[in-house]
């Protein structure tokens, strides 16, 4: 046993650099497993701790007057057992608001009449502001959602507009609340005093909304409750229904998108550190080769040669593994506060650090670190005593060298390259493992880059690509926020007397039900256009956009429910009637996650014909850039009755948390791996200057400096590196976003549309390669620092 642990600590003395640089590598292999397992594991627990917290819905039902009573609606439900019915809460719709100097058209919001809290179910959870019963008077209590977008805090001022009148309120209380205040949302619920609710509403033209939430004791019955639900109604419930995959589902993706991330480029450096490992040791043995013989001879056996490296790189991993713990502890939290904030209820989220789950990763790191040195150190036992002191390798690897060198010495003759070349080249073709390595490693790096670029260009610049994501892509959006005192002919009038306006559409939405859904009914969302649907930009990736009144485009999630295609015929209630429809095309859409639909006005007026659009008016201009002149024109002439804004406004007011919370994890994933980069690269190269230490005395000694030798090896490095961000270029663009499909599909994407910044993406690329060379220069000094006579001896 002495003899083992002098031999492992003279291992570890020797080669300090090295071994250092290894443990750096599985260090940060272990802070992105932990850190990702950490953050999928939390990421659903800290939902389903909101949710039990607030006794959460598991699904929201709004309904008006027109089509269902709401309390026959709600009588029936609370006379359910094991479902928790709420009360009836009436609301009024209105359209963005104005804070801090700031308008935000494109939030819809629900001004709630506030019952007495806590509620029975769907409470509402303060994440700052005094918990009381209901919002004093001229004050009230809105979404982290809302507060987070728009920078609101504790005491500001918000401008309602009706339509008939404007009227500010202060927030007395920002709250976490589950249905309307997630990522991507373009709704939010304001809860109001009763006595400046009926104060501004009383007289507002329009009926009263109302909403109600339930939840079930076994979520998983929910659907023979609404068969019985519907034997009472004698039909299928025909308005608005938030299920509870759909209150969840936006909260997790961006965690889920972060944690698979992490997992697959932490497989990639574990990975990567294995084979590190194995090098090393393989590179220890030949070096030390006639050693280990003279060793051998002296009657140390092979099994404790072996248990020298098994130890060495045990002892390295353990020292290694617990900063990565450690560390990973602090990067998920920051994490996880970030993409999670609209779920804080209080100064910090309460994040779950499972130590059992933690442990065995840990243990799962150790125990395949030691696997991979007790199968590399077993070449160790084919060390031959008498081959060894003669050679200082087998004769087999002799023969094999001398053949190689002959065959790269026969190959520099014949292209006749400048010698600085042929040294980088036969640095390359003798050291082919290291070669391989070197690409693999550079692709992987550049292709991160890459991703990285795409993946938030493809945010930031989301109007290139707002058709693909289920948007439009008109320029200027309009929307009505009072009828009374909306003309829709003057409206039009003006649009079609100015030039700069190319051509418009209304958009309309109401519930659809598709009453022969897989388990119960689908409520959707459906789009109702007057117009054009392809004037407007709404894209269909197969088929096309329905145009007459006979006609639906469906999201594919509802295809894929419903098993329908193109050609099929659906059944659907809109507005109560029912409708028997042609599927001409299926759309994707992160709205509503692809549970929604498409029609024109005309199947609306098949029993409405009196119908018209007027909420929403999509305009495209002849020349984009004067979208703002346009909307400032708008605002001015119809300023009591529409608010208009740029495309570009409502994309950024939804997408611009999400390159937020983005940036952290993927440049920390960025650093690393550049890190990684230099760290690997440095330590090969200085492995091959050391194996090959008698061959650059010799070059030294007829004459060529340091400099150009060192100028040699770093081109091989140059080309090994560019090589593999060419390959890495078209992992980042090509194979990472395909990888993300069975994620993105469940939020009704079935690809994720890029829109790549070549020269930025390139440009990034390019860290792979600067920080391959840097390495391979710096490992390299010791050529410049010794003397040839010391080379030639080594």
């Amino acid at each position: 046993m002495y003899a083992i642990l002098t031999l492992c600590f003279a291992h570890i003395k020797k080669r300090k650099i090295q071994n250092v640089l290894l443990a750096i590598l599985i260090m940060l292999s272990t802070l992105l497993l932990a850190t990702s397992v950490t953050i999928i594991m939390n990421t659903s627990n800290i939902f389903e701790k909101t949710h039990h917290d607030s006794n959460g819905a598991h699904q929201i039902l709004t309904m008006g007057k027109d089509i269902h009573n709401p309390i026959t609606v709600n009588n029936w439900w609370q006379e359910q057992q094991g479902v928790t019915a709420s009360n009836l809460i009436p609301y009024r719709n209105l359209s963005g608001f104005t804070a801090n100097g700031v308008k935000t058209p494109n939030l819809y919001l629900f001004m709630m009449n506030t019952p007495k809290t806590p509620f029975t179910i769907d409470r509402l959870l303060f994440s700052e502001g005094e918990n009381q019963d209901y919002p004093t008077e001229g004050t009230i209590w809105i979404p982290t959602s809302m507060a987070s977008t728009s920078n609101i805090s504790l005491g500001d001022a918000i401008e309602f507009n009706s339509g008939e009148n404007a009227f500010t309120l202060s927030v007395s209380g920002i709250v976490v609340d589950l249905p309307y205040g997630g990522p991507f949302t373009t709704n939010a619920r304001i809860w109001m005093n009763d006595s400046d609710y009926h104060k501004q509403f009383d007289t507002m033209i329009g009926s009263e909304q109302y909403m109600m939430a339930l939840r079930f004791d076994d979520y998983q019955q929910s659907a023979n409750y609404w068969i019985e639900f519907e034997k009472f109604l004698n039909g299928p419930y025909l308005e608005s229904k938030m299920e509870y995959e759909s209150i969840a589902g936006f909260y997790l993706i961006i965690n889920k998108i972060i944690g698979f991330l992490m997992v697959a480029f932490g497989i990639a450096m574990l990975f990567i550190s294995l084979f590190i490992i194995g090098f090393s040791i393989s590179d220890a043995i030949l070096t030390n080769y006639k050693t280990i013989g003279v060793i051998k001879s002296l009657g140390l056996t092979s099994r404790k040669i072996s248990a020298t490296y098994v130890l060495q790189f045990g002892l390295l991993s353990v020292f290694s593994i617990i900063p990565g713990l450690i560390a990973s502890t602090v990067l998920s939290r920051v994490i996880i506060e970030s993409s999670l904030s609209y779920l804080k209820a209080g100064k910090h989220l309460t994040i779950i650090q499972d130590f059992r789950i933690i442990i065995l990763l840990a243990v799962i790191i150790l125990v395949i670190v030691i696997l991979t040195a007790f199968i590399y150190s077993n070449k160790a036992r084919h060390v031959e005593p008498v081959q060894a002191i003669k050679y200082g390798m087998s004769e087999f690897a002799n023969n094999k060298v001398n053949r190689r060198l002959n065959n790269s010495n026969r190959l520099s003759n014949l292209v006749n390259l400048p010698v600085q070349l042929q040294v980088g080249i036969k640095n390359i073709t003798k050291n082919m493992k290291s070669s391989i390595l070197i690409i693999v490693l550079t692709a992987i790096t550049s292709a991160i880059l890459v991703f990285s670029a795409v993946i938030l260009n493809s945010f930031i610049s989301i109007k290139q690509n707002t058709s693909a994501m289920g948007y439009d892509s008109s320029h200027v959006v309009v929307t009505v926020i009072n009828d009374a005192t909306f003309s829709k002919q003057q409206f039009e009038q003006f649009l079609r007397s100015d030039e700069r306006i190319k051509n418009h559409a209304w958009l309309d939405q109401f519930t659809g039900v598709l009453p022969n859904g897989p388990n119960q009914p689908l409520n959707i969302n459906v789009d109702t256009i007057e117009g054009s649907f392809d004037d407007a930009g709404y894209e269909t990736f197969s088929g096309r956009n329905p145009v007459n009144k006979n006609e639906i485009a469906i999201g594919i999630n509802v295809a894929k429910a419903l098993h329908k295609n193109i050609g099929d015929i659906v059944e659907v209630y809109i507005e109560g009637k029912q409708h028997h429809l042609i599927v001409t095309g299926i759309y994707q859409s992160i709205a509503n996650m692809s549970y929604s639909a498409r029609i024109s006005a005309d199947v609306i007026k098949v029993y409405n014909s009196t119908y018209s659009a007027s909420k929403q008016s999509m305009i495209n201009l002849v020349d984009e850039t004067l979208s703002a002149q346009i909307v400032d024109d708008l605002n001015n002439n119809f300023n009591s009755s529409v608010s208009a804004v740029t495309q570009q406004t409502l994309l950024d007011g939804v997408f611009k948390q999400v390159v937020a919370v983005f940036i952290l994890p993927l440049s920390v994933i960025v650093i690393l791996f550049i890190a990684v980069t230099f760290i690997i690269i440095f330590s090969v190269s200085r492995i091959n200057v050391r194996k090959e230490s008698g061959t650059y005395g010799i070059f030294k000694s007829i004459g060529m400096t340091s400099n150009t030798i060192r100028w040699s090896i770093t081109s091989g490095i140059l080309f090994l590196s560019a090589l593999g961000t060419i390959f890495g270029i078209f992992i980042g663009v090509k194979v990472i976003p395909v990888a993300l499909q069975s994620i993105l599909l469940e939020y009704g994407l079935l690809e994720l549309p890029l829109a790549i910044n070549w020269p930025v993406s390139i440009g990034l690329s390019l860290l792979s390669i600067l920080a391959a060379c840097l390495g391979c220069w710096l490992s390299t000094r010791i050529i410049a620092k010794t003397s040839p006579r010391i080379l030639l001896v080594d």
